[in-house]
């Protein structure tokens, strides 16, 4: 049973897994050596202390690698320390990464299962069997449900890909069917795919980290790439409805300077573009707002935000506790996507319409408002 690094308590004699966060050799003041490690796991770290008979066995494992170990917890100017007995490499079937790095707080197969039913109610054909393809391999599936959808920026957590993604398409969704002439498959599918690439960019099956095509090519390439060798494994894709996908995968980030090799040059690569800024933005602001141990009015300097983040909230209005994800149990807007827009409802009879008295545009401002870019 995995005891947590928050669970250690002093004079504690322990037989359980941490992930090494470093490794070093040092002397001993009595002549020899000891090998000094960092371990931790999803809830903090704790120095150990290897003093006697490591020899055979500090270097069958290294940085990054999961450890079973045998020891005794003690105290040292009143940290915790642990004093390492034995230690062996983990075998892969011994090994839960949930243990040892963040993960989504939501339960990763409702999301997929909710993102499979959204597919499902697809009006357009090629789309629909463009995706069900995609998510049909049962590797593919396990990298996108596990994959995180950053290194650091934005839901840099075992899950975050698949919960990034199914937010967006739910704002996809919301904001496509606001607007007249939108194509609200093509949206929700280039929402769906667009940071796809990131299943093979990044490294995840250890520390999160970027993989040799990651650094070298990134997954704005590696998507546009992947999913145009799927494209052509579906029967009478029309060529037009590929132009506009792949467009909007390689415009998503929105400006050149932040990565993208072209200006977004259709509504539904614009839409994407700021939503996808809005949700990687919002998320890193929650997760800082919320860290633990934090104390003070102001949050430190976030990387993606360049600010620091005021963390009083009002207490006078009700709040949104909690994000659910279920499976679509009627029918929804998104069948709604290939229609024309001659065929929709006016904007006034919309659920996403204006009310009296509210913002309208949710893309006036967005522009001023969001500048950086991962």
């Amino acid at each position: 049973m995995k005891i947590f690094v928050s669970e250690l308590t002093q004079n504690q004699t322990i037989s359980t897994t941490f992930l090494v966060k470093s490794k070093e050799l040092r002397s001993k003041k009595t002549g020899g050596q000891f090998a000094l490690l960092t371990l931790g796991d999803k809830t903090g770290d704790i120095v150990a202390q290897w003093w006697d008979n490591f020899e055979e066995s500090i270097d069958t494992f290294d940085r990054d690698d999961i450890v079973f170990v045998r020891g005794l917890v003690n105290s040292y100017r009143n940290h915790l320390q642990l004093t390492i007995h034995r230690a062996r490499l983990c075998q892969d079937n011994e090994i839960d990464l949930t243990h040892y790095f963040p993960t989504t707080k939501y339960d990763v197969e409702q999301m997929f299962a909710e993102l499979k039913g959204i597919i499902g109610e697809f009006a357009n054909p090629h789309l629909k069997r463009l995706l069900e393809n995609i998510f049909s391999d049962e590797e593919t599936a396990r990298k996108f449900k596990r994959a995180p959808a950053a290194k650091t920026m934005h839901h840099p957590y075992l899950g975050g890909l698949l919960e990034h993604s199914l937010s967006l398409v739910k704002l996809c969704r919301n904001i496509g069917n606001h607007y007249a002439g939108i194509d609200v498959d093509l949206l929700v599918t280039g929402a769906v795919l667009h940071d796809f690439g990131k299943i093979d960019e990044l490294s995840y099956d250890r520390a999160f980290s970027y993989t040799n095509d990651g650094q070298m090519i990134g997954h704005l390439v590696m998507e546009t790439m992947m999913v145009a060798d799927r494209i052509r494994e579906v029967d009478g894709f029309p060529e037009e409805l590929r132009r506009h996908l792949l467009h909007m995968l390689l415009a998503h980030h929105g400006k050149l300077e932040y990565g993208s090799p072209k200006l977004p040059s259709t509504p539904e690569a614009l839409i994407l573009a700021y939503l996808d800024d809005l949700d990687s933005k919002v998320e890193a602001m929650q997760r800082l707002i919320s860290e633990p141990h934090a104390s003070g009015d102001w949050t430190r300097i976030s990387p993606i935000l360049d600010r620091s983040i005021y963390r009083v909230r009002t207490i006078d209005s009700p709040v949104n506790e909690e994000v659910k994800h279920e499976m679509p149990v009627t029918q929804t807007a998104t069948t709604q996507g290939s229609r024309q827009a001659a065929e929709k409802p006016a904007p006034a009879q919309k659920k996403a319409s204006a009310q009296p008295g509210t913002f309208n545009n949710p893309f006036q401002s967005l522009g001023d408002l969001l500048n950086d870019k991962e």
